[in-house]
């Protein structure tokens, strides 16, 4: 209880003036806030109405914090329904409404020394002046309640974060990053002309993906060994995934589970998921939006 409402609670039993001198208030203070209280109603009544529009997007997807539910709720709106980022996060704190944060990480590369080697064309800039000329990719673990594992392999481009392919298989050969490069390019039409990064993983390193690339004409690219900087875009996407989609569980519970939520998660983060990079746009709308608005040739 703020001590302008002790005031006024007790206004009626005693003196205001010592009221005010007891909670070490003005007078004429306490007579402003007391003037200003339909104003405050208003604005209180204005944040439950806020409060929940708020719960309905993050019930949608409760990983989403104060500036995505911003972008959700401004999308399409009118100027004058539009919220600020700044009031959103004072209403989500005030609910206790948050986006959901993974408690642990997890990684993990086989390394191979005797495989091909392939200069860094990246150097950690994982920015493209236009789709399809610079893709990252990597393998996460998707660890089953049975002890075994699941692996997803990602191509990820660099100029709008889209999941250009992907694939799950329960093992680790080359045959999984294989199927990605191809989805990625069934995707696109063709990646002739792209450039394809990877960590040093025995997979990426093996003869059979490079006369895959070199079939594509893609041109492979590698950081440096043990070095999760030089491919933390797909890192990062990794994370990401593994944090909105398992939560606090530490495994999912059958492969079919793992495929459909894995899945699910997927085509939403491509189609749905309001990304930072892309201006609080999904990667397909922001790829959408911008060729939208490319000059046309006369």
């Amino acid at each position: 209880m703020s001590r302008f409402q002790f005031v006024a609670d007790n206004s009626a039993t005693f003196e205001v003036k010592r009221l005010c001198e007891l909670v070490e208030v003005e007078r004429s203070s306490f007579y402003a806030w007391l003037k200003a209280a339909a104003a405050r109603e208003e604005r209180a009544q204005a944040d439950a109405e806020l409060a929940t529009r708020i719960r309905a997007v993050h019930a949608e997807d409760n990983t989403q914090g104060a500036p995505r539910i911003t972008a959700e709720l401004n999308d399409g709106a009118p100027a004058s329904d539009r919220v600020n980022h700044k009031r959103v996060a004072r209403v989500m704190r005030l609910e206790g409404i948050r986006g959901y944060v993974k408690k642990r990480r997890v990684r993990t590369t086989i390394p191979e020394p005797s495989g091909q080697k392939y200069p860094d064309l990246l150097r950690r800039d994982f920015t493209a002046e236009a789709p399809n000329r610079r893709y990252v990719g990597d393998i996460t673990y998707l660890p089953l309640a049975d002890g075994t594992n699941l692996y997803l392999a990602t191509v990820i481009d660099c100029y709008s974060r889209r999941l250009a392919g992907w694939a799950v298989a329960d093992h680790m050969r080359t045959e999984l990053v294989e199927d990605a490069l191809k989805a990625a390019a069934a995707t696109r039409g063709s990646l002739e002309g792209t450039i394809f990064h990877s960590d040093h993983g025995s997979v990426y390193c093996s003869k059979d993906y490079a006369k895959l690339c070199k079939r594509l004409g893609v041109t492979q690219s590698m950081g440096a060994v043990g070095s999760s900087a030089d491919n933390a875009l797909a890192e990062s996407f990794n994370a990401t995934m593994k944090r909105e989609v398992l939560q606090d569980a530490a495994c999912w519970s059958d492969e079919p589970t793992c495929r459909r939520q894995v899945f699910k998660w997927l085509v939403r983060y491509n189609t749905r998921r309001r990304h930072t990079w892309c201006g609080y746009l999904s990667p397909s709308t922001y790829e959408a939006r911008r060729a939208a608005t490319l000059p046309t040739a006369a």
